[in-house]
């Protein structure tokens, strides 16, 4: 019966105020909430715009100011990691229109800028700079699209990280801004028509006229997702309503055009998981093209090609109405298919689905080639196929670590792979596809003065989880490490949504490891698709307990073997990972040394409520169902804080330190989630019970004009590792070593 459910208090928290006199004590011998934490009410903490809300915020800061005031290697951090930080980025180049294009960040600018060359031997321009669009480089370039002729980029601006974005046009030859303004765009990609007369796009209805916005600090359920056609010139009411669904206001949209400009496919999604339907309009067919619908409140005529939410589609390529997809129908490694949208119901086999690897993507290249990138054991693999018959042709050579990037397109020989690893900062090669033998020539390679990989140890183990599941784990150390069971180790962990943990390089890390002595450890937990979407199942709704399991594991994997103990091991994630270490965390107190979770999803109970939460649900159920309410409650991090000295445990068993990280904008995860677990944390742990055994610190660090993530300027991203990072050396008693 429903109403006997046990439900949330409608987001209310007790929330403590932390007095000078603790953040005095700071460290001198321990931190103690409770004496000098007092309650000045009852919050609502999920109200951004509260009073309450901002006075707490604020004294929180105050607090988390005076603990890293007494981090003694955060300055040292600071400069190793700038210094590090320092060199030239680039991405993988793309071709449009005869011309190349790609990103390039000179080493500390805030934003990486757009550049165009007219050939790969030609000097290289200028094409759209974001950094001159703020002062603090909190204005970011979430998005960039060319014509398919080269000669218009629609490009995507967003504010202080949130996922709000606007799109704008610019002319290429002479860079010219074009008038176009497009608001309120999310969750969205820019698709051009060949035609090059003007784009597709997603958007959710703009706010009610008069109700001034912060974008990005508002915590509203985003529902009711739109696709738009825009012609060039014109004034976005103008636009065509292409598709929109009220009967689910759920679902997200997507579209994108085939390569020859024929057909325009729509990919419907309603969560995070790995399925969608899939319409297509023949663009050709339409009597009068686009424009017979300028005007018009008739949608675009969509046939329904799968109408359900049973697998995945990505479209690979197309030769007329015959289409090769990549799918995990009835293969939960993913296998490519083709289809004759003439007979929608014949579907064949062309490449079948890898007893062990699974197929990550393909690239239709060379005329009838597929470029397809096997992920085996959490390492790629690169191989040509015939796109006819999938018949293998050629291996191309690839060191251990992640393809980063790919271009490649069908009508050109030329491709280009970018390539990370825990040591390489990113190489990137070019493969000619059209001599008759095909070598990865280095194209760009990026280097770091002052990083020697030959100093460093990278291996893979594999761990036994609770129920012997076998679970891979990267482990990154300074050489000849000694296994004495002290070495300070940071382990990271995701398990969620199908998203695989991958080697790549970061600069803090090689710090932490050459300057700290840590040990780095990556594990390849289940609910990530290292394995496939078996293996994501496995970590999902009523299987999400397994994730934990598998993490917890791998700690007791690093203390087992002498890696290190407790009191030095560190455990750290963000957003699905946030959550993952703060369950952790609640779960075993006693196996960590300190925890660092970043923008967790931490209130399993309303989640769903606020921004595009809803959508997180095909991983975690929703507490809205009876027996999913009986999922999350166990292990949602809000509702399980748990004094552990009153478990037998004695008095000496208490929380690790920790750091709980946000930021203001960040309406992907939204702040209320880290502020109800802080605010909790704090009143159970200290200020709820007298003389409390708590004397661990926990604090939160806030950022402003941030979101999730994405388009956080370079100095942010520097400021918040060595913050964070200070702390972790702090409470696990390392010093710096030269």
């Amino acid at each position: 019966m429903a109403s006997a459910w046990p439900t949330p208090t409608d987001g209310d928290s007790r929330a403590p105020s932390c007095s000078k006199t603790q953040s005095d004590r700071i460290f001198s011998s321990s931190v103690r909430c409770e004496e000098d934490c007092v309650s000045f009410g009852v919050p609502r903490l999920e109200d951004p715009d509260a009073e309450e809300v901002k006075e707490f915020v604020e004294r929180q800061a105050a607090l988390t100011d005076s603990v890293l005031a007494r981090c003694e290697e955060r300055e040292r951090l600071r400069r190793q990691i700038t210094a590090l930080f320092d060199h030239p980025r680039y991405s993988t180049p793309f071709k449009r229109g005869g011309k190349y294009f790609y990103y390039h960040n000179t080493g500390l600018q805030a934003q990486s800028v757009i550049y165009v060359q007219k050939d790969l031997d030609g000097e290289a321009e200028v094409l759209l700079d974001p950094n001159i669009l703020s002062e603090d480089g909190t204005v970011a370039l979430s998005m960039a699209s060319v014509s398919k002729d080269g000669r218009y980029l629609a490009y995507g601006l967003s504010k202080s990280g949130s996922d709000w974005v606007t799109i704008k046009v610019m002319r290429i030859d002479d860079k010219t801004p074009e008038s176009d303004t497009i608001s309120w765009v999310k969750f969205s990609s820019v698709s051009w028509t060949l035609d090059g007369k003007g784009f597709f796009y997603g958007r959710y209805p703009p706010p009610e006229e008069g109700v001034e916005l912060d974008a990005g600090t508002e915590t509203k359920i985003n529902l009711n997702h739109e696709l738009y056609y825009h012609f060039l010139g014109t004034h976005q009411s103008e636009d065509i309503l292409c598709w929109r669904d009220p009967e689910y206001p759920k679902y997200i949209f997507g579209i994108s055009v085939t390569n020859d400009g024929k057909f325009a496919l729509l990919h419907i999604t309603e969560g995070c998981d790995p399925v969608n339907k899939l319409y297509y309009c023949d663009l050709c067919s339409l009597p009068n093209g686009l424009e017979g619908f300028r005007g018009s409140n008739e949608m675009l005529p969509f046939v329904k090609l799968v109408d359900n939410f049973e697998a995945r589609y990505s479209a690979v390529a197309n030769d007329d109405s015959e289409f090769t997809f990549l799918t995990n129908k009835g293969a939960p490694r993913c296998k490519l298919v083709r289809v004759d949208l003439k007979e929608p119901d014949l579907w064949t086999d062309i490449l079948p689905e890898h007893e062990r690897d699974v197929l990550e993507s393909a690239y239709a290249v060379n005329g009838n080639q597929i470029l397809v990138c096997y992920l085996r054991d959490v390492k790629h693999i690169l191989q040509i196929r015939d796109m006819s018959t999938g018949d293998l042709l050629h291996c191309l050579p690839l060191d251990v670590g992640s393809v980063s990037g790919i271009s490649a397109r069908r009508e050109n020989s030329e491709i280009f792979i970018s390539f990370t690893s825990f040591l390489s900062p990113g190489i990137i090669y070019r493969c000619n596809l059209a001599t008759e033998v095909q070598e990865m020539k280095i194209f760009q390679e990026i280097s770091i003065p002052g990083f020697d990989r030959t100093e460093f140890d990278v291996k893979q183990v594999f761990v036994s989880s609770k129920d012997a599941t076998r679970l891979p784990m990267f482990i990154v150390s300074k050489k000849n490490l000694k296994l004495d069971g002290s070495n300070p180790t940071l382990l990271y962990g995701y398990g969620g949504f199908n998203i695989s943990l991958k080697p790549s390089f970061h600069v803090s890390r090689v710090v932490l490891a050459r300057n700290l002595g840590f040990v780095f450890c990556l594990a390849n937990i289940r609910g990530g698709g290292e394995y496939g979407e078996e293996w994501h199942k496995a970590g999902s709704l009523s299987k999400k307990q397994n994730c934990f399991h598998d993490f917890i594991a791998a700690a007791e994997f690093l203390v087992s073997n002498n890696y290190t103990n407790p009191k030095h091991l560190c455990i750290e994630g963000s957003s699905n990972g946030g959550l993952l270490v703060a369950a952790c965390m609640n779960q075993r107190p006693d196996l960590f040394g300190c925890v660092l979770a970043h923008v967790g999803v931490m209130d399993m109970l309303r989640f769903h409520k606020f921004t595009i939460g809803h959508a997180w649900t095909s991983d975690y159920g929703c507490s809205d169902n009876e027996e999913e309410f009986h999922w999350l409650i166990k292990y949602s991090p809000l509702h399980n804080i748990k004094r552990p000295w009153e478990k037998g445990s004695g008095k000496s068993c208490q929380y690790p330190p920790t750091m709980l990280l946000t930021a203001d904008h960040d309406d992907r995860v939204v702040p209320l989630h880290s502020l109800k677990l802080l605010a909790t944390m704090q009143y159970i742990l200290c200020n709820g019970v007298e003389n409390s055994p708590q004397t661990n610190p926990i604090i939160a660090r806030i950022d402003r004009k941030a979101g999730h993530g994405a388009g956080r300027p370079t100095q942010k991203l520097i400021d918040e590792a060595a913050d964070r990072y200070s702390f972790m050396a702090k409470v696990l008693g390392v010093s710096w070593i030269d």
